[in-house]
């Protein structure tokens, strides 16, 4: 049993950025790996350009259903290879400064998922403990 209909989804976005902490761990501890290119995890795009391949569909009756998201379901993050940054002599192009804040936004961004859910399940907790007393 789930506490709501969001909560499969903040453990899809928690999972996601949990994996994105892991590239960016990754790019950082090969910062002095000759020719190693930045790589970066990436879901919002492939979320963007899902919207454009959604069925439209009719609905002949006030009580069906208006809208249909089956595109949503089959979209995974996909690791890419950062293009046009700046190389170093050795071919290697990852940038300490960028890496480093972009593992802190991310950070935040998976305190705030992570509190969401404690939020969520509380929520949940005591509408049961509520409905127990009755």
């Amino acid at each position: 049993m789930e506490a709501s209909s969001i909560t499969n989804k903040l453990f899809e976005q928690l999972n996601f950025r949990g994996e994105r902490q892991k590239v960016i761990s990754s790019n950082i501890a090969n910062i002095n790996t000759p020719n190693y290119k930045t790589k970066d995890l990436v879901f919002e795009d492939e979320l963007n350009n899902s919207n454009k391949n959604i069925l439209a569909l009719n609905q002949t009756n006030f009580k069906h259903i208006s809208s249909i998201n089956n595109g949503l379901n089959n979209i995974n993050p996909k690791l890419i290879q950062v293009q046009n940054l700046q190389e170093q002599n050795d071919g290697n192009n990852v940038n300490l400064d960028t890496q480093m804040s972009e593992q802190a936004k991310n950070k935040i961004i998976f305190d705030a998922i992570q509190s969401s859910i404690k939020r969520d399940s509380r929520l949940f907790r005591s509408v049961i403990e509520s409905s127990a007393k009755n």
